[in-house]
């Protein structure tokens, strides 16, 4: 790859194309249950940015490895993603109408196949995971179980749900900043980093690159959030794909909140700076990791 002639934006859609279609492959559209697969599918394929996976086969060529190689653990990052977007979603969390510019699962099937098509997601990802480990030659094997430890730890009560479980039980409560940065290393971040550290695992990233990587994604996973917290106010909803304004109406913890508009912004360039360092000890094929976190915190939606 030719750092002079790097292009993000060729960049992700082609690797967006490359995960829709592997998607595709590990789901189908039709396979018999038609209504709860239609329920998965609509929220699958509703044009997610697939930014998790797309860090995976980075993280796993920056090291050396194939980034085909990554696709299984890709799909089943963004089917667990997919299934915490759909439960956040619900009536009974942040009873949101639309993602991604359309009708929330709930909205468009009802809620009871709406908790069912998570669930059936998140438990589908690691069939998934468990079912290519079973393909591989037995000394490929342990690498995968490590990562489908990794992304089962990220995904739960000690990373993403209890996160959550944060987020819910502080609002209208005003949290440190310190705090703050602990809820969203869960909630936001522990995916994030799952998603880089599993596709370093894979490329057999040694001891010190998964540390770098590790650094670089625990960094951008907080930038992630920070830019999230910033789009609420001031984002366009039509970019967006769902409204904004909601952090406020629901008194919940926000880095703007707590810090200004502008203080906040300064800490998503800070991030990205640690993030930028953190890959300082790689000499080729940083562009798409370093790309990526510029366009963490300039996106616009």
């Amino acid at each position: 790859m030719n750092p002079f002639n790097f292009n993000l934006k060729d960049y992700i859609e082609s690797r967006r194309a490359q995960i829709n279609r592997a998607l595709t492959h590990y789901l189908p559209p039709h396979a018999g249950q038609a209504e709860i697969l239609a329920a998965m599918n609509h929220s699958l394929h509703a044009g997610g940015k697939r930014l998790r996976p797309i860090l995976c086969i980075a993280a796993c060529e920056i090291v050396g490895g194939n980034g085909d190689e990554v696709l299984p653990a890709c799909c089943a990052i963004e089917m667990v993603h997919t299934y915490s977007l759909i439960h956040d979603d619900l009536p009974a969390m942040d009873d949101d109408q639309l993602r991604r510019g359309q009708p929330t699962c709930h909205v468009a099937f009802g809620e009871a196949t709406a908790i069912l098509a998570g669930d059936a997601l998140v438990t589908r990802a690691f069939q998934l995971l468990a079912g290519h480990a079973l393909t591989r030659p037995g000394h490929d094997q342990p690498k995968w179980l490590r990562v489908m430890q990794l992304i089962g730890k990220a995904a739960g009560y000690e990373g993403m749900i209890e996160g959550q479980m944060q987020d819910i039980r502080s609002e209208g409560r005003r949290l440190s900043l310190e705090q703050l940065e602990r809820l969203h290393r869960l909630k936001t971040g522990a995916m994030i980093t799952a998603s880089v550290v599993s596709g370093a695992e894979i490329g057999n990233a040694n001891p010190e690159q998964k540390a770098a990587l590790t650094d670089y994604a625990d960094s951008i996973g907080l930038a992630f959030q920070v830019q999230d917290d910033i789009l609420n106010i001031e984002g366009d909803p039509a970019k967006l794909g769902k409204n904004i304004g909601t952090d406020q109406q629901r008194h919940k913890n926000t880095y703007p909140a707590l810090l200004g508009l502008t203080p906040a912004k300064s800490r998503a360039a800070m991030l990205k700076a640690q993030a930028l360092r953190a890959l300082d000890i790689f000499d080729t094929k940083t562009e798409p990791l370093r790309e990526i976190a510029t366009y963490i915190i300039e996106r616009k939606r």
